[in-house]
């Protein structure tokens, strides 16, 4: 296998998170990729509809290669207005959306070299000009961030849990493995803290 360089290693990375993102909705029902799992309405295909527009403005408008793609942030719509599917919007819109700018963005990366020069527009102007090398780390990072939020959603809604498919990740053990694993851990949080009843009474006994 042929040494990539810096910009190809940090665009395999960029794909596998990609990859790992979308993992975490196959096999789900429709409410079940819509819904929201926590209280500020982090819901899965929202993240995949987020993400969209971070690749087609990181990679799109910061380099003056507009998709023409017309974005919630872009029409002024309410905040968050892209970190949820409207009721009107099919999963297959959104998917479809990633996917074109996930190739726009792609278009980008080679198009260009590691120090060639762009402009975040929502950035302030002490952060700005930025490389393409800067805008790979951070969309890495972001899309990672956001594939370990949608891991963690699918667990809770049906127990699913792994890196990406083929390469999961995890231990190879059984439920009854990871039932008592959480139970270690649960331990282990009651004995570190008060919430513990036994070291409470130590502690009550002691004192």
């Amino acid at each position: 296998m042929e040494p990539m360089d810096a910009k190809q290693t940090l665009h395999r990375y960029l794909e596998m998170a990609r990859q790992s993102l979308l993992w975490k909705l196959d096999g789900t029902s429709e409410y079940d990729a819509r819904r929201p799992l926590t209280p500020t309405g982090t819901n899965l295909l929202g993240l995949v509809k987020h993400l969209a527009n971070v690749e087609l403005g990181y990679f799109g408008d910061t380099f003056g290669r507009l998709q023409g793609e017309r974005l919630p942030r872009a029409r002024g719509e309410e905040p968050n207005a892209d970190m949820y599917a409207r009721s009107d919007e099919t999963r297959e819109e959104i998917l479809a959306l990633y996917q074109r700018a996930t190739a726009h963005a792609d278009a980008t990366i080679d198009a260009l070299a590691l120090d060639d020069t762009g402009s975040v527009p929502w950035w302030p102007d002490d952060v700005n000009p930025v490389t393409l090398h800067w805008i790979l780390v951070h969309v890495v990072a972001e899309t990672n961030r956001h594939a370990g939020h949608a891991d963690v959603l699918r667990e809770q809604i049906d127990g699913s849990a792994g890196h990406r498919p083929g390469a999961d990740n995890l231990p190879d053990v059984d439920a009854a493995w990871w039932s008592a694993y959480v139970q270690r851990v649960e331990e282990a949080a009651r004995l570190a803290t008060a919430e513990d009843p036994v070291a409470r009474a130590a502690r009550r006994s002691s004192g």
